[in-house]
């Protein structure tokens, strides 16, 4: 294909509630898109990146600055001719690391190559499932009270499996108190964001007792020994999001027992076929897998939705539609059936965004081309 322009495009929603994880408290989503143009048509990408770094290292500023200067122009470089979305992740090797920004190239990317060969993304990607179940992070609440009804509100919409967000000193009695409403039929796991320490492992096997599913990230994203010293301590489950960040960090960290059960994320990975090479990974380990979320638009969840059809996605990932966190979407609304929802069976990425809503939420426009 011939690129012939690549325009990165800032857009701000706000989210229906304040989101409260871990690692601070968000009242708006602050979001970058990449838009790859080509002779044949156009194609979208939507960064996972976060308004600062507390995710991981990147955020929307830096991920805007390194495609402007560093990989863009690489992708460019000859003209605009790419050879497809499987050729962007070996153009951009040289530059280490941004893998958040590296995957909305390689999504823009994608999406236009498969619309104008008539192929839907879970089709490319491999996926098995014309549905997909669905389950529902929630944060941090203002009181346990609050999180009871938010939890309740979950299980009346369908949805089988929540997710808590937890850090020290809202762990154990919020569990508690969900497990003790809701009972053992609903499927219950927690999501620390790196906010304890293996000397916290006493305190983490308290919550052995409820029955979750998982324990998500506990302890910071580079410890993975005292990740496999943990699961050495407790009987929850661990499942590591920020410590994988490639397919070959997965392998290395399910043979030293240092994860149960890996969340994959394709931004955090670099991009949707890097996303399919983790999922193979932990097939052939047998360890399950599923699909993370980083409050996206309806855009970028559409993708999630096909990554999630691959076989090995077997436990329900964080794929509720936006518009159970966001104000405002930039595509059609995701619907959710009793907790399950449909993968975009479309050529492309599967959703299409609304130019009125996609004006009315842009907050700048910067266009980039190939050199002459």
């Amino acid at each position: 294909m011939r690129i012939t322009s690549v325009e990165l495009r800032r857009v701000r929603l706000a989210f229906l509630a304040p989101i409260r994880t871990a690692a601070g408290t968000s009242a708006v989503r602050d979001l970058l898109l990449v838009k790859v143009e080509t002779i044949t048509g156009e194609g979208w990408g939507e960064c996972a990146a976060l308004s600062e770094p507390t995710y991981t290292a990147e955020y929307v500023e830096g991920a805007a600055a390194v495609l402007r200067s560093h990989l863009v122009p690489r992708l460019l470089a000859a003209g605009g001719e790419v050879a497809g979305a499987g050729a962007v992740a070996p153009a951009l090797a040289a530059v280490r690391g941004h893998h958040m920004a590296k995957a909305a190239l390689e999504m823009a990317v994608l999406d236009v190559e498969l619309r104008a060969a008539g192929v839907s993304l879970a089709e490319r990607l491999g996926g098995t499932r014309s549905t997909v179940e669905a389950g529902v992070a929630l944060g941090i609440a203002p009181s346990v009270g609050a999180l009871v009804d938010a939890v309740g509100t979950a299980v009346d919409e369908g949805y089988r499996r929540v997710k808590l967000k937890i850090e020290p000193g809202w762990d154990v009695e919020p569990v508690a108190a969900v497990r003790a409403r809701f009972g053992d039929g609903l499927v219950l796991q927690v999501d620390a964001n790196g906010a304890y320490r293996v000397a916290d492992a006493a305190h983490l096997a308290l919550l052995d007792p409820f029955g979750l599913a998982m324990i998500e990230q506990p302890l910071p994203p580079d410890d993975l020994a005292g990740s496999a010293e943990l699961a050495r301590r407790i009987a929850t489950p661990i499942c590591l999001d920020e410590s994988i960040t490639s397919a070959e960090v997965a392998a290395g960290v399910l043979a030293m027992g240092a994860a149960a059960v890996v969340n994959v994320k394709p931004g955090r990975v670099g991009g949707y076929l890097e996303a399919a090479r983790v999922h193979d990974v932990c097939l052939a380990a047998g360890a399950p897998v599923w699909c993370g979320g980083m409050f996206e638009t309806g855009l970028a969840r559409a993708a999630n939705l096909a990554l999630a059809a691959l076989p090995g996605f077997t436990l329900p990932g964080d794929l509720s539609p936006p518009a159970r966190y966001l104000a405002a979407d930039l595509v059609a609304p995701l619907l959710a059936n009793n907790g399950r929802l449909q993968v975009p069976s479309r050529p492309g990425i599967g959703a299409d965004l609304l130019p009125d809503a996609l004006e009315e939420y842009t907050t700048a426009t910067e266009l980039l081309v190939p050199p002459p």
